[in-house]
Formats: C-alpha cells, structure tokens, sequence
C-alpha cells in the first residue's frame, strides 16, 4: 500500500485521502475510537498486526503510513515491530516531531510517513524511513501525492504525478467529494497502475478521507470489498 494525496485548505483546513492497497484477504476493522496512552485516537484497525495506516488524535494530528522508503526494497524478516504500531505511537506521543526526532528505526521495515499537525497552525512533515537513515522533514502547504514504492516503480509514480497535476488543473475548489473521484478512478491507464489499482493478489481494498474544516474534523471510510 498505498496512494495518499493532500489538498491544504484555507484556515488550516486539509483533505487528506488515501488508498490502501493491499490483498483483499487481509482482516481489517472499519474506523473506531479508541483510548490510548490518555489520548483519544480514531483509526482503521490491521487485525494482523493491531496497528494502522492512517489515524486522527486529539493532539490535533493525523498520521498517515505508506509501505516502502524511496525505492522498493528487499525483504529482511523477521522486523522488530510493526509499522503500523509506529503510527500509533506518533498519533499518541505528547510532541510528534520530537518523538520521530528521537526514536530508532533499526530492524524496522522501510516506510513513509506523513503528519499533519494543526496545534497551533497547519504544518505537514514527511518521514521517510529508508532502512539505514531517517529523513524527516517539513513539507510546503501544497498539493501532494505519494505513491507506495513497494509496489509502483519510478516511471509509474511519475505517471500518477501526472495524472494528479491534470486533476488539480480540472479542479480549483478542493472537495472532499470531487479527490474522493480521482480516488476512485479506474481509467487512468492500466489496472495495475490505475488509482483504483486491481493485480492479482493486491488491490485497492478501501479509501479513507479525512476532512478539516474550520474547527470539524472528519474521517470518511470507504470499505470496497
């Protein structure tokens, strides 16, 4: 997994969208709220490995998680904990960035995390653990798109940046409802590099939304199974 984009909105708003990408045999429970840690965080459950990809808090965050560094990488199992487990842990963690600032990452599997934080204004970071060194740094508040280098090449991700940029041409005014179309797009070339990809044992398997406007936050979660 997976295909994440972020819109910035004005006041501090943001849509932020992402696809999971994964095979449909694996269990996950749909979005519930939970207390962890004294702090209120609302995500779709892996049954596997009890973490997440994507989660809000009451830290005033969102922490969202695709598989793979910069490139896809090789396999070196078994790993010390779970991805997913990670991305609770910034959801929860008192300040997120000091909190990615000093923790280890040995023995964890590649990945790309994005946060967005908004305690006192719309800030968004990117953690792009490589497997040897942690790269994390502030991001512009500007449309994104991330695609999980686990499984789409180089060309391919430059395929879906243009997709996205001939999106954000067709649509000046950001809504949760107009990303939600590009999400679901089968058409944009071939089905296995499509937005709504579809391989033989990976495919698009649910979309989750989540929406800050003014002071409302939301989380739209889409089961395609």
């Amino acid at each position: 997994m997976c295909t994440v984009t972020f819109l910035p909105l004005e006041d501090n708003g943001f849509i932020l969208t992402s696809n999971r990408d994964e095979t449909p045999l694996r269990k996950t429970i749909p979005p519930k709220s939970y207390l962890e840690n004294g702090v209120e965080v609302t995500y779709p459950k892996d049954v596997v490995a009890g973490g997440t990809w994507i989660g809000t808090s009451s830290k005033d965050r969102v922490v969202c998680l695709l598989n793979g560094g910069f490139k896809n990488h090789k396999r070196n199992l078994p790993y010390g904990l779970s991805r997913g487990v990670i991305v609770k842990n910034v959801l929860t963690a008192d300040d997120a960035e000091v909190y990615i600032n000093r923790i280890g990452l040995n023995n964890i599997e590649p990945f790309t995390l994005i946060l967005l934080d908004w305690k006192v204004e719309l800030k968004a970071f990117e953690l792009v653990w490589d497997g040897e060194t942690k790269h994390f740094k502030k991001l512009e508040n500007e449309p994104r798109i991330w695609s999980s280098s686990t499984l789409y090449a180089e060309d391919m991700k430059q395929q879906r940046q243009g997709w996205f940029k001939n999106w954000l041409k067709n649509n000046a005014n950001f809504t949760a409802e107009n990303i939600l179309g590009f999400h679901s797009n089968t058409e944009l070339g071939e089905p296995e590099v499509t937005i709504k990809m579809k391989r033989n044992l990976i495919e698009t398997v649910s979309i989750t939304s989540i929406t800050k406007i003014q002071d409302q936050l939301n989380m739209n979660y889409i089961d395609l199974l």
